[in-house]
């Protein structure tokens, strides 16, 4: 029988203590008026959740268009943990690290997982370096890339970690090849209600189809006539949800990720994705980057790279992986990047302050 939003598993356990649906209800209520900052935001989600309605209203981040607020239904939101719990096999009474802000879905979502999978979850706050017991041995957590990086080495009780929000750096990849932890990176937004694919990252066998994302239970993938990914998963949403991202599809249920189509630059008849050239040069600039595009007589689009520095002087050196398309023809350096709350970059609000 398919569990409804209208119910906790009686598993479930929020730091350490067992709660029904109505003293839930009370654990909401003292967070949102006596918790911290991010206890708060788990009390006004959990005063959401546990309400009469039948759905929640989530912001999205922005951070590949306008912020906007959208609707998802609960029982969609549980569904998407089902298939989490599935894929991950997760059972009731395992131990869960939450150490995201529950102000955005990535948050919210690992509070449903724990609500309707029964498992035992322990809330630590949302910081660049989440502080938890290093000894205790975690079946599941979610973070962004930064946390992992700078908790690496004490992650290694945490049998599965699932990374999103931010690409993944090469250096973080290549330091995943050692922690026991199998570590996946996800693929999803706001409206798929997290991740819908994932990718794994170390512990590869060379075999086998890992290096693609893979689908998780009940999603279909097509492309459109742009080569753009199409999803279909009805228990998360009535609609086909087409995107913005170029896919290469490897299987029925495995896609390679090529880069946003509205990021794509044409340079001199060459397009080139921004995504894959920031990958190629994440092993050489130690900072903060982006790449570009802007007008060019000659070119129609040329690329610019866009660095977090006090100047835009770089090495040459740093592009001698590139073939003579990618080379970015200008750079630009900027003192902070503007970021969305949950610490994405904006970019085009970055590129806004450039002289």
């Amino acid at each position: 029988m398919i569990p409804t939003f209208n119910k906790i598993h009686n598993r479930f356990k929020l730091n350490s203590s067992s709660y029904n649906f109505e003293e839930l209800k009370e654990v909401a209520y003292s967070h949102v008026k006596e918790g911290l900052p991010f206890e708060k935001s788990i009390g006004n989600f959990l005063t959401d959740w546990l309400d009469d309605k039948d759905y929640i209203l989530v912001p999205t981040s922005g951070s590949t268009g306008t912020p906007k607020t959208i609707k998802l239904q609960k029982q969609a939101m549980v569904h998407s943990a089902l298939a989490t719990g599935d894929f991950f096999n997760l059972k009731p009474g395992d131990k869960a690290l939450h150490c995201l802000s529950s102000d955005f879905i990535a948050g919210k979502m690992m509070l449903v997982r724990a609500l309707i999978l029964g498992l035992e979850l322990d809330v630590t706050e949302p910081a660049s370096i989440p502080v938890f017991d290093y000894k205790k041995a975690y079946n599941f957590c979610a973070m962004v890339p930064m946390q992992l990086q700078k908790t690496i080495t004490h992650c290694s009780n945490i049998k599965t970690i699932i990374l999103g929000g931010a690409p993944v750096s090469s250096a973080l990849k290549a330091d995943l090849q050692s922690i026991n932890s199998n570590v996946f990176e996800t693929y999803g937004m706001t409206e798929t209600i997290t991740h819908i694919a994932v990718k794994k990252l170390n512990h590869l066998n060379v075999t086998d189809s890992e290096f693609f994302f893979q689908t998780l239970p009940n999603i279909k993938i097509t492309q459109d006539s742009r080569n753009c990914l199409v999803i279909d998963a009805k228990n998360l949403s009535d609609n086909k949800i087409i995107t913005n991202d170029v896919v290469k599809l490897h299987s029925e249920t495995a896609f390679e990720w090529l880069g946003r189509y509205d990021h794509v630059i044409n340079s001199g008849g060459v397009k080139v994705f921004p995504e894959q050239l920031e990958a190629k040069l994440s092993k050489e600039i130690p900072f903060r980057f982006f790449i570009s595009k802007e007008t060019d007589d000659t070119l129609g689009e040329r690329i610019i790279l866009v660095i977090e520095a006090p100047s835009n002087e770089l090495n040459s050196s740093v592009f001698e992986g590139l073939n003579k398309f990618e080379i970015p023809k200008k750079i630009y350096s900027v003192e902070k990047f503007t970021e969305a709350s949950n610490g994405k970059v904006l970019r085009q609000k970055t590129l806004k302050k450039i002289k």
